[in-house]
């Protein structure tokens, strides 16, 4: 197709949605062309880090307008005009950036509550998939036991009278004994009529059993879809969370800075901008300072060695006592919402802050934020088999998305985020996203929690 059978299209298009551009716009876009894949990668852009969230595009002006520079402040303040336009242009840019920050992370929330409720439900459906199949497992053992009784029942009914000679010895001397015949004529009623009883038990068995199977196959359906919807919205929320920080690193980088130059174009005092400059970068450079002072620290954690060594290479996520086991539960609540019925993993309580370790090595699939879970990390260790990591401190990741981590290394540190009770490691295992008893699996590495 030629373009000029791509701009027909494109009109014809357009004027059936009512969506063409006016008369300026056409001109202002002819008069700014962009290549076919500048438009592609600004429209995925656009499409994938705002529209997929809820965030509008009118508020991306900071993203989009180049700073200003502490040269172009002072050149502003030897102007009255320029110097107020360059103060309404900073003010601009700041509540932009507020705003930014402001909205995606709203619509991190969002997705983050998403994906917890997806993956409550696929983990309630795992439950109900597997109830049925062990009802319909149940009755089918009642229908295999019914009939083994029924078929006990036939052969002794055969035994008593299935040929000539048995019918002559048991109805033998019936007209001396009346009362013993109708005695024995009396117990094979009674046989046949248990028997009678049996089969029916062992039809109504195998038809519940059936049933029941037919549901559990609907339902190991329904578990499966709800598994794709959970994995859809765990990268929906790590892509919100992505954008949220990114806009948060945006802010970082330049609110303070373009504060201080917004002072410094409203002091009508003698300070001069190179002072103000100076306090921006001084308060930069201790910033860097600490930034690097706490990686440090996190690299010397993150050196392996963590948590009690099992066999294999597993280790124990985190310290101190369980405070809560695998299982059901009774169902508490508070400010931070209400505990589910069933817990889905163990709880180790070592105190707010406390170290929480990768149980093995693996890559990590998600840090962020996940609803009731709080701060929440997965990690993937190869053939089915992966960690959850729950309740994570506020900025209390030392790992992030796509990262390898080595058995023992530092990823985390407990807090009391989502609907948490206190500080704490909520800790999972998931079999081929299924969860399972951390107890029993990691005691079958020789690792106790």
């Amino acid at each position: 197709m030629n373009d000029r059978t791509i701009v027909d299209a494109a009109a014809a298009a357009s004027d059936d949605c009512g969506c063409a551009p006016t008369p300026a716009e056409s001109r202002a876009f002819s008069q700014n062309r962009i290549s076919r894949r500048g438009a592609l990668g600004l429209g995925v852009l656009s499409v994938a880090a705002l529209s997929a969230f809820g965030i509008s595009s009118g508020v991306s002006a900071a993203y989009a307008a180049s700073y200003p520079s502490w040269d172009d402040v002072q050149r502003a303040k030897q102007n009255e005009a320029a110097k107020a336009a360059e103060v309404t242009r900073i003010e601009g840019l700041i509540q932009s950036l507020t705003q930014k920050v402001a909205e995606t992370q709203a619509a991190a929330q969002v997705a983050s509550d998403e994906f917890y409720a997806a993956q409550q439900a696929y983990f309630a459906a795992i439950a109900e998939a597997d109830a049925l199949q062990a009802q319909a497992d149940a009755q089918a053992a009642v229908a295999a036991e019914s009939e083994r009784k029924a078929g006990q029942v036939a052969a002794q009914l055969y035994r008593n009278g299935g040929d000539d000679t048995s019918l002559e010895l048991f109805f033998a001397g019936s007209a001396d004994h009346a009362d013993e015949l109708l005695a024995r004529l009396g117990t094979m009623d009674k046989l046949l009529e248990y028997n009678q009883s049996v089969y029916d038990d062992a039809v109504a068995a195998r038809n519940s059993a059936q049933s029941l199977s037919d549901q559990a196959v609907v339902a190991r359906d329904e578990r499966d879809r709800l598994q794709q919807v959970a994995e859809q919205k765990m990268q929906a929320a790590q892509q919100a969370a992505d954008a949220a920080q990114a806009a948060l690193d945006e802010q970082t980088t330049n609110l303070a800075t373009m504060q201080a130059q917004l002072a410094a174009l409203k002091d009508t005092t003698a300070t001069t901008v190179a002072a103000y400059q100076a306090g921006v970068e001084a308060e930069a450079k201790a910033r860097r300072e600490r930034e690097a002072a706490a990686a440090a620290a996190a690299a010397a954690g993150n050196s392996g060695g963590g948590g009690t060594p099992g066999s294999g290479g597993w280790v124990r996520p985190h310290g101190g006592h369980r405070s809560s086991g695998y299982g059901p539960r009774s169902q508490q609540c508070n400010a931070n919402g209400c505990s589910s019925s069933w817990h889905y993993g163990i709880d180790l309580a070592n105190g707010c802050g406390a170290a929480i370790y990768a149980a093995y090595g693996g890559t990590v699939d998600y840090a962020a934020a996940n609803g009731g879970y709080g701060n929440y990390i997965r990690i993937q260790h190869g053939n089915g088999v992966a960690t959850g990591y729950a309740h994570i401190k506020p900025n209390g990741f030392a790992v992030r998305r796509g990262q390898w981590v080595n058995a023992g290394q530092v990823i985390a540190y407990a807090g009391n985020t989502g609907g948490s009770f206190g500080c704490h490691l909520h800790f999972e295992v998931y079999l081929n996203g299924r969860y399972t008893n951390p107890a029993d699996f990691m005691a079958d590495r020789n690792v106790w929690i």
